[in-house]
């Protein structure tokens, strides 16, 4: 039987990463990235995410990351822009959810 190499995956949740990732890696998959919104790398999480087989975990700065936590496949984003945004409407008396695009709406 012929394996399909499987995309780019990308896995939304640290703890997911952890277990999947072996799996997913033995499949083929593509490159592999770990992503969340708030970093709380307690632990081992720093070595756990170094040594397993993804290209890149994604964090926002939502919570603060040390320097001695932060590690070469790690990105940091931003969520400054997004306040000031959300700020902005507020103060114009505008609609926050289109920041969203209404997305965020049920």
């Amino acid at each position: 039987m012929e394996r399909k190499a499987l995309s780019t995956t990308i896995r939304v949740a640290l703890t997911a990463a952890f277990c999947a990732t072996p799996a997913l890696a033995q499949q083929g998959a593509g490159p592999i990235y770990a992503a969340a919104t708030h970093g709380v790398l307690s632990g081992k999480a720093v070595q756990l995410l170094e040594e397993a087989p993804i290209s890149g975990v994604v964090l926002t700065n939502t919570v603060p990351i040390p320097e001695e936590k932060q590690f070469a496949k790690l990105r940091v984003l931003s969520i400054a822009p997004l306040i000031a945004s959300a700020l902005r409407a507020v103060f114009e008396d505008t609609s926050v959810s289109e920041i969203f695009r209404g997305e965020n709406q049920l």
